[in-house]
């Protein structure tokens, strides 16, 4: 090996090194200040209460679910029917969905 080529070998190396140690310091730092404990940019780590008193009303709010299996009766039939009806009724109401008021924050629900 030339000298030129164990020299690149060695930068190559010691760069990593500094690379690795710095990545390291800086979780570390991440970690120990406690600013992991407020970083909002991960959605669901560390809920607030608003946060989980939203999950839990959607979890009640869940779409239905037919049953699979089982006998297939009037009430089954029409209590599918109208949760369709309502999911249909939704997808009605978006008028102009091309239009630029499709990504308001109205629409959205921001």
């Amino acid at each position: 090996m030339t000298t030129g080529g164990r020299n690149l070998a060695i930068m190559g190396i010691v760069s990593c090194v500094i690379a690795v140690a710095t990545a390291g310091a800086s979780l570390a730092i991440y970690h120990n200040t406690g600013d992991i404990y407020l970083d909002r940019s991960r959605p669901g780590f560390l809920p607030d209460e608003e946060e989980i008193e939203e999950e839990e009303d959607k979890k009640e709010s869940e779409e239905y679910n037919f049953e699979t299996s089982g006998k297939i009766t009037a009430e089954v039939l029409e209590e599918y029917l109208e949760k369709l009806k309502a999911e249909v009724d939704v997808i009605n109401a978006y008028q102009e969905a091309f239009s630029d008021s499709a990504l308001s924050n109205e629409r959205l629900g921001i």
